[in-house]
């Protein structure tokens, strides 16, 4: 398990974490989220040494960590951690041996993982002759060539097109099932809620939501009613329970307290012609991110 107890970081004046306290457990896929500025990527770069502390501490199995257990960590940076100039096998090679692997075992890691993202091609070729695409798939490689234990992505699927999104979600999946601790950074709300069964919200630096995303949509005190119709929108003045979070006509989404009677609630409104489809349910890993962070 890698715990951050109280980590603090401060940058002279910016408090980048501020008692920042929150676990990614093994075998799970923990989605770290937060606005730009947040403090994502200071924490990340705390568990890699990377960043020294002010306060606080990053835990890993329970005890602090060390460099003996970064030997087993892999790390994907958000910018580009690669040499351009250098050859993709020839670059993860020499990745994989700073980790203290041989090079047979490493040059059997990379292959394998070349072959399973699609770019074994492109082995010989120049990191800066390859795509975008490639060069995350990459990238990603030389995080997976110390076959890690806790693997930290920050932004992995930036830049993806849907198909390689697809393709990174199913690995992702597959590590964790394996005993992976994986914790990653994304913006796309949609694909974290997905994907994970834990998330950390971060703003400011202070950890203001944790835990797993079923109970934290569970928990919260309002529920989501969505409606698809046809004809005049629905009325719903004089019901001081709804709130009227999106109408575009024919679309209509409210914020209703956890309690309401759905039937007796409807009642009192005027009816479209047609309601072609209708959902009451907590709200989305989007509307608790909203809710959660300071604008």
């Amino acid at each position: 398990m890698l715990e951050f107890d109280g980590a603090v970081k401060r940058f002279d004046s910016l408090t980048a974490l501020d008692g920042c306290t929150f676990q990614a457990r093994p075998g799970r896929l923990t989605g770290f989220l937060g606005p730009n500025g947040a403090g994502k990527t200071t924490a990340m770069r705390a568990v890699f040494g990377l960043v020294r502390l002010d306060a606080g501490m990053v835990r890993w199995r329970g005890e602090q960590i060390v460099e003996g257990d970064r030997a087993r960590f892999g790390y994907m940076p958000e910018e580009r951690g690669l040499y351009p100039r250098m050859r993709v096998r020839e670059q993860l090679l020499y990745l994989g041996q700073l980790c203290g692997r041989s090079s047979v075992e490493v040059g059997r890691v990379t292959d394998v993982w070349l072959e399973r993202l699609g770019v074994a091609g492109r082995a010989d070729a120049r990191v800066d002759e390859l795509s975008h695409g490639n060069q995350q798939r990459v990238q990603l490689v030389a995080a997976l060539v110390n076959e890690p234990d806790l693997l930290v992505l920050d932004e992995p699927f930036a830049g993806l097109d849907p198909i390689a999104m697809a393709a990174m979600a199913g690995l992702l999946r597959e590590l964790a099932e394996t005993g992976v601790t994986v914790l990653f950074s994304s913006h796309q709300l949609d694909l974290v809620e997905d994907l994970c069964e834990d998330v950390v919200i971060i703003d400011h630096g202070l950890v203001v939501l944790a835990g797993t995303l079923d109970a934290l949509r569970a928990a919260t005190p309002e529920r989501v009613v969505d409606i698809r119709y046809r004809g005049p929108a629905p009325q719903w003045s004089g019901l001081s329970e709804v709130q009227v979070l999106h109408d575009t006509g024919g679309a209509l989404r409210l914020k209703v307290p956890r309690d309401t009677e759905i039937p007796a609630l409807l009642a009192r409104m005027t009816a479209p012609d047609e309601v072609t489809s209708f959902s009451f349910q907590p709200p989305t890993l989007s509307d608790l991110f909203s809710q959660a962070v300071r604008t």
